[in-house]
């Protein structure tokens, strides 16, 4: 038997492809501020899969009206971040320039890049200067949920 999509069976449970809500994601003001330059695409974490750490996916396709977009924090866990362009002829062009703080450190970014962060290391803010193509974010922590309550203001 195939299963198509990730319906039915035992483990159909374990597919997501429609985004659910992520918690903790800021004020209103914030989430429209979000929309207008990026468009979330799936979230998993243990309350949309118990037992699922957490993992966001998103393009980013335009400069942000707020500069910095995201504010310097810390978290009792450590957090993988990812940033790719989307030109196959060359994926490590970024095809954006980027600014991004790890532990007090600026690091302007212009190509495709991982970036690990250790549990309780401030990071960001975050400056997205220019979008040429988008580009593929992601963030994956391995928490159950991921508390951006001082992240997203």
């Amino acid at each position: 038997m195939i299963y198509e999509n990730g319906n039915g069976g035992e483990y159909g449970k374990y597919f997501v492809q429609t985004l659910q809500c992520p918690p903790n994601m800021g004020t209103p003001e914030y989430q429209e501020l979000y929309r207008k330059f990026s468009h979330r695409i799936l979230w998993m974490d243990g309350n949309v899969v118990p037992g699922a750490f957490q993992m966001n996916t998103a393009w980013y396709y335009a400069v942000p009206q707020r500069d910095p977009i995201f504010e310097e924090h810390s978290h009792p866990y450590c957090e993988l971040l990812g940033f790719f362009g989307s030109d196959p002829e060359d994926p490590y062009d970024l095809h954006a320039e980027m600014i991004f703080t790890l532990g007090g450190e600026e690091h302007r970014l212009t190509r495709s890049t991982m970036i690990f962060i250790p549990e309780n290391l401030p990071h960001n803010p975050m400056r997205i200067l220019r979008v040429d193509k988008p580009m593929f974010h992601f963030s994956i922590v391995p928490n159950s949920t991921y508390d951006g309550t001082n992240t997203y203001k």
